[in-house]
């Protein structure tokens, strides 16, 4: 039981760590992007391209739309899971550096690097 409540109080901690450093990091990441829509590179991944466009509003990502991604075989049910919650992750953080979804490695490559790069033509823009 003793060991039980280390567990939990170490992970207490580290998780507000973690939350203050992505507070942080959204403090930064959004104050440099101008307001428009951006398209990102479509990123291609093993079992093909994903490609988001994003919204910037106020200096802010305010929504983040899938165009292209994997629709064959078992990536349709692992999209499905996944991209919700990259795209509120993402809106979350001001940022494409968000927690990879288990099972959902290549979409996260995919759906991390066009974010990416939407949000690098943001920061360009302003």
């Amino acid at each position: 039981m003793a060991g039980a409540i280390i567990v939990d109080g170490y992970l207490l901690f580290f998780k507000k760590q973690t939350t203050n450093t992505k507070v942080s990091t959204s403090a930064s990441a959004n104050s440099t992007m101008k307001d428009g829509t951006y398209t990102g590179a479509a990123t291609s991944t093993a079992w093909g391209d994903v490609q988001v466009k994003m919204t910037v509003a106020n200096g802010k990502i305010t929504s983040i739309t899938v165009l292209k991604h994997p629709t064959e075989g078992k990536s349709v049910q692992i999209n499905a899971e996944a991209l919700p919650i990259y795209k509120k992750e993402a809106i979350a953080a001001q940022s494409a550096k968000i927690q990879q979804v288990s099972g959902a490695t290549e979409t996260y490559k995919g759906f991390t690097g066009s974010l990416q790069s939407a949000i690098t033509q943001a920061e360009e823009a302003s």
